[in-house]
Order: structure tokens, then C-alpha cells, then sequence
């Protein structure tokens, strides 16, 4: 009887018109019935019974299912499969610091010689630390460091021409013009030239040096006047490496290990300084 009855739906389903939707309810409702007639045709041996699935749990389960597409989160029981998690953002290099925090001078102090007024040579203006150029002297970081990867941007104002500045790096503690350091050169197209200020113990090329002045190495690679430019400067025990917008620009090997501050020159010409950070090195070069 219920093979008959399955064989009759059978036929009236190959029959009658429907539309895609209605297929589907009745595909589902056939494979239902013929899940029943199966079960009722075929006798069980004594003390075997049927599965206890429920067949409108297993409708149920079907009418979920669409060709060519994956189960929804309420039928697999993954809450996940719903919204897919956020990227994770990478935290920053816990080893780097700001040097400058941007709004206002703290950890750094400007020294002049003599008594002139201070109080306008270094300004800190959203995220730009300003130098007048006049008079000339430096501000320096209340801290002394001694290995370290020292990264910068700097650039001057066409309007007011080219000019000179530096970064001085392991200055001495005695304030004067100019403290004892090694100077990695910031004068308009000769960034990454290298001045021993002081005759700091260090071994350079003999064929770019002349006097206190090592040359670049490379045609000088800064951007126009106006646009910014990077330096990377490496301090690593004696190696010195400059960097000026991602071109090795010069080296030195053997430079005197000891700890001293990092200033920044006013040399006579506006500048402006962003985005000052360091990161300590363990000095094994």
C-alpha cells in the first residue's frame, strides 16, 4: 500500500505544472514520502527498530540545503560561518619610541650660547617641529642613547631656499657649538655626508674624506625643495650607516661605543622635523 501510494505521488509530481520554487517544496516532500514507504516496506528482524530521526527534522534539514551554496550557521551550528571576523590589526614594535611626541617639547631641551632668547627657535605645531634657523644652536634629547636605528623626516621651505642643518648623534655632555658628535649631514645636497665633530675616534673611506668631512657615497638622493625626506640613521656599536630616502648613502666602522644624546641643528635656515623615532640596538657591530 504505501509503495502504491509513493509510486502515485510520483506520478503527479512528473505531471502537474509548478514553478522552480514549488519544485523544490515538492522534491523535498517526495524524498520525505519515499523515506517512509522505504521504511514501512522493508520488514525489521525482532528487537530492531528504525533510526530515531525524525523525518520533518530531516525535511527540515533538506529544505536548507541549496545547490551550490554551503549550510547557514543556524543548520551547521556555526555561529562564525555568519560574519567573518575583523582582520587583526599588528601592533606596533613594542622596541620603537617617538622621540618627539608632536605637540610640545618635552624630553628635549634647546641650547644657544650666550644669552639669547630661545623661546621661538624650536616650535612644535601639529606634528611638525619647527626650527627658525636663527640664532644658531640645537636642541637636544634629554636622553642619552648609545646603539640605536634613528628615523626622521625633514624638509625646507622653497620659498625660503635651501640651507644646512644636521643630526648630531652621541653628543657629549658639555653644551657648546658644536658639541663633540658625529654629524650626519642635513645641508641641501649633501645629505648623507658624514662630519666628525670633535675628532671622534672612527674609521672611514680615506678616498671620500677630507678633513672632517666624509662624502656621500651616491648623487645626492633628496626630494625637491618643499617635499619631505627620510633618513634612517644606523648606530650599531661602531658601524654607522646613513640612509637618505632608502639610498646607503654612507658608512663608517670602528666609531667610538659610548652612550650621548641626539640634537638637531639650527644652522642658519628654516627646517622642519616629523615623525622622530628610535630603536635601541644591542650594539654588537
Amino acid at each position: 500500500m504505501f509503495v502504491r501510494a509513493c509510486e502515485t505521488f510520483g506520478h503527479c509530481f512528473a505531471a502537474a505544472p509548478r514553478s522552480r520554487a514549488a519544485t523544490t517544496v515538492l522534491a523535498m516532500a517526495m524524498s520525505a514520502a519515499v523515506a517512509a514507504c522505504e521504511g514501512h516496506s522493508q520488514p525489521q528482524a525482532p528487537g530492531q527498530g528504525a533510526a530515531p530521526t525524525s523525518t520533518a527534522q530531516e525535511a527540515g534539514a533538506d529544505a536548507t540545503r541549496v545547490p551550490g551554496l554551503a549550510p547557514p550557521a543556524s543548520v551547521t551550528g556555526d555561529a562564525s560561518a555568519a560574519e567573518p571576523a575583523a582582520p587583526v590589526p599588528e601592533p606596533p614594535s613594542a622596541a620603537s619610541r617617538r622621540l618627539f611626541n608632536g605637540t610640545n617639547l618635552d624630553g628635549w631641551k634647546v641650547f644657544v650660547p650666550g644669552d639669547e632668547d630661545t623661546s621661538s627657535l624650536f616650535v612644535a605645531r601639529d606634528g611638525v617641529l619647527i626650527c627658525e634657523g636663527r640664532p644658531i644652536g640645537y636642541i637636544a634629547t634629554t636622553e642619552q642613547f648609545e646603539s640605536f636605528e634613528l628615523e626622521l623626516e625633514w624638509r625646507f621651505d622653497p620659498e625660503r631656499g635651501a640651507g644646512n642643518s644636521g643630526v648630531l648623534l652621541r653628543v657629549a655632555d658639555e653644551d657648546h657649538v658644536w658639541p663633540r658628535s658625529i654629524e650626519a649631514q642635513l645641508h641641501s645636497g649633501n645629505a648623507g655626508d658624514i662630519w666628525n665633530i670633535g675628532e671622534v675616534p672612527m674609521q672611514v673611506d680615506p678616498d671620500r674624506t677630507e678633513g672632517r668631512r666624509t662624502r656621500k657615497m651616491a648623487e645626492s638622493s633628496e626630494r625637491p625643495l618643499g617635499e619631505w625626506n627620510h633618513y634612517r640613521i644606523v648606530l650599531d656599536g661602531g658601524a654607522l650607516e646613513l640612509h637618505v630616502n632608502g639610498v646607503l648613502q654612507n658608512t663608517a666602522e670602528a666609531c667610538e661605543v659610548r652612550p650621548g644624546r641626539v640634537a638637531l641643528q639650527s644652522e642658519g635656515a628654516f627646517i622642519e622635523f616629523r615623525n622622530i623615532t628610535l630603536r635601541p640596538l644591542p650594539g654588537t657591530r
